[in-house]
């Protein structure tokens, strides 16, 4: 039976803790032997990450015990973290890098002995740091990224690719690192081997391009005692974004690159004649969609060649799906599912294609794809229904017009519940979520935090603002030198557009985001006049504080092309942050911050207090000690959850009782 309540006091069982306790995603498949591996959270643990194992009789067990994490933290956003192998005398070997303390280790799970240590402790910059490794049996040592501090700022930093000898001799001395480049280019990627072992790729760029600016191909001769020789530059450019690479067994380099306009997939010889033009082919053309996306951790992958000569890949617009490509043909073949987003990570195994995908009904779990039949199935971290799917929302894919008829495309999540509805003439409110990044999206899947305000009665609409991936160069480039201002037109196009169709009421609009997301909402609320209240979270809010040392050296220069060059345009900085615009902030907020954050650290949120006290305004702030950029901990987010919560509430005038009341200062 249905009833009649207000918008926002709807019962809902998906609570807070019940939110947290599904916080989180698998990542990082991959194969050893015969076995499927991959990484997925424990919110419950601290926030840990889990190496978990599925046999081949379809078990799966855990792989390292609490305390074990394996998570980097190379540039911060860290990168695939382990590598596994069979070794000839029998058993897996796996090598991971540890949370805590950024070592490597090497651990025999089937064996009787703990994981022992491959790298030593640094005293400078917390440690050195690892990520993407390449296990090299045959030589007895993994390749990988490293990352060492070389001074006290977060920018005195180095990244070379580096090898490490498996049997410990490096653990207590640097020295025993063999560096296999130079630290020319400020950043790379994990080498990718060819098959004859002779020759070896890898991703490289430098400040103050971001990897979905300009990236070049790096490929070098590997001699004999295992030394990268005659290291040069391929294909890539300066304007021009190459995010993934892989050798084919016929010697040539598959690379995704968006010289296009979108990221493709296409082919080159690696032994073009250095400075000639380089002939390359495209594989899948016509069809702007997106191959590739943002690099954000190192070694995030879009594609995986089979041993059948096919191609396994994600693609698509907006939305994703994982597709089989004939490169001879062209033909793409796409897995039947109801999937709509697949995480940057595929593992193959014969004719089998392994990745983690979600839909609008169902979270991230671990999904096979049998080629030769066609045939798909979920086989780890199933999705199981955290309460009846009646109470979770059906998304709506929109297209929203925005200053000079701009299209804007955004997810929109209609309030739902099986037992209620609001009365006759009463608009639901809706709060716009701004995703991070910037240089993201919103995928289309299924999360209980949106659950957690739908199935109360308040609506959500995500944003994919200029700026997002998932539509081409020119639609991420809208945002070049417009950050502050594309952004919170695009947001605020939604949310205005939603009130005049009638969907929302126009005084219970909210806005809320992490990271950039945090930026936006700011600024929003700053800049504008469309919101009643806002929550912001791990915010960037003083953009001369963050270009001048106050963020980590990936992306210590982004401001270059979101906003400008400092040095040219200084103005621009000072009268777009929001901590210089409170002047314009009447609406109610909260703001949420872990205390241990080295990519936007408490004192933005503590000077844009600053500039607020005495001018009346309700908000909160509350910190979490132990977290960092993104909340992990289970009693984290479900704090988070509920203080937001009670300050919709408590703006829109709706009683919760059943949360914990948020004390609003002014």
């Amino acid at each position: 039976m249905v009833s009649t309540a207000a918008y926002g006091t709807w019962p809902s069982p998906i609570d807070a803790a019940l939110t947290a306790s599904h916080d989180g995603r698998p990542e990082f498949v991959g194969t050893v032997g015969d076995e499927v591996w991959w990484t997925e959270p424990r919110p419950a643990e601290g926030g840990r990450r889990a190496l978990v194992r599925r046999m081949p009789d379809g078990a799966t067990h855990c792989v390292l015990p609490e305390p074990w994490n394996p998570r980097s933290r190379v540039i911060e956003y860290g990168g695939v973290p382990w590598a596994g192998a069979v070794r000839d005398e029998g058993g897996p070997l796996v090598v991971f890098v540890h949370f805590p303390d950024q070592r490597l280790y090497a651990y025999a799970p089937d064996g009787p002995g703990e994981p022992w240590p491959l790298t030593p402790v640094s005293e400078v910059g917390g440690g050195l740091r690892w990520v993407d490794p390449q296990l090299r049996l045959e030589r007895d040592e993994v390749w990988c990224v490293l990352e060492e501090f070389t001074g006290e700022s977060p920018t005195d930093v180095r990244r070379v690719i580096a090898a490490v000898p498996l049997d410990g001799s490096a653990a207590d001395e640097r020295g025993a690192v063999r560096e296999l480049t130079d630290d020319r280019n400020r950043f790379v990627t994990g080498p990718r081997l060819s098959h004859d072992g002779s020759r070896v790729a890898w991703i490289a760029w430098d400040h103050p391009r971001m990897p979905w600016d300009g990236t070049v191909v790096m490929t070098a001769e590997v001699t004999g005692d295992g030394t990268f020789t005659g290291a040069r530059p391929l294909v890539g450019d300066i304007d021009e974004s190459v995010v993934q690479v892989e050798w084919d067994r016929d010697d040539s380099l598959l690379f995704v690159s968006d010289v296009g306009g979108w990221w493709e997939l296409q082919r080159v010889r690696p032994d073009a004649v250095a400075g000639a033009v380089v002939p390359t082919s495209r594989l899948c053309t016509g069809r702007s969609e997106e191959f590739g996306g943002p690099l954000w951790k190192i070694g995030l992958c879009w594609f995986r060649l089979m041993d059948n000569g096919l191609i396994a890949v994600i693609h698509g617009r907006g939305t994703t799906a994982l597709g089989v490509l004939d490169p001879e043909t062209g033909d793409l073949v796409d897995a039947v599912g109801p999937w709509t987003a697949w995480a940057e990570t595929l593992a193959v195994q014969d004719t089998r294609v392994i990745g983690i995908a979600a839909s609008p009904h169902t979270s991230y779990e671990v999904v096979e794809l049998d080629t030769a039949t066609g045939h798909t199935r979920t086989i780890g971290a199933p999705h199981q229904d955290a309460v009846d799917p009646a109470y979770c929302p059906e998304p709506l894919i929109r297209t929203f017009t925005g200053p000079g008829g701009r299209e804007i495309h955004a997810h929109v999540y209609p309030p739902r519940h099986p037992g209620r509805t609001g009365p006759d003439g009463e608009l639901p409110p809706y709060v716009i979520w701004a995703h991070g990044g910037p240089t993201g999206r919103a995928p289309l899947v299924l999360d209980l935090e949106i659950a957690y305000f739908t199935s109360r009665g308040i609506g959500v609409a995500e944003v994919d603002y200029g700026g997002s991936t998932g539509y081409g160069r020119a639609y991420r480039e809208r945002l070049r030198g417009q950050w502050g201002v594309v952004d919170v037109e695009d947001c605020a196009a939604v949310a205005l557009g939603l009130a005049e169709e009638g969907s929302a009421d126009r005084d219970r609009l909210a806005i809320r985001g992490g990271s950039a997301g945090g930026w936006t909402a700011a600024a929003s609320l700053t800049g504008t006049d469309v919101y009643a209240c806002g929550a912001i979270s791990y915010p960037i809010l003083d953009l001369e504080g963050w270009a001048t040392g106050e963020t980590h050296d990936f992306e210590s220069q982004y401001l270059e092309s979101l906003v400008g060059p400092y040095a040219e345009v200084p103005e621009r900085y000072r009268e777009r942050s929001p901590v210089n615009r409170t002047e314009g902030l009447t609406a109610p907020f909260l703001l949420l911050q872990g205390l241990d954050d080295p990519i936007c650290p408490p004192v933005q949120c503590e000077r844009f207090l600053a500039a607020t006290d005495g001018r009346g305004v309700p908000h909160a702030y509350l910190t979490f000690e132990g977290e960092g950029h993104g909340f992990r901990r289970a009693e984290t987010v479900r704090r988070a959850l509920e203080a937001e919560l009670s300050l919709y509430a408590q703006t829109f005038g709706i009683a919760r009782p059943d949360v914990p009341r948020l004390e609003l200062k002014k």
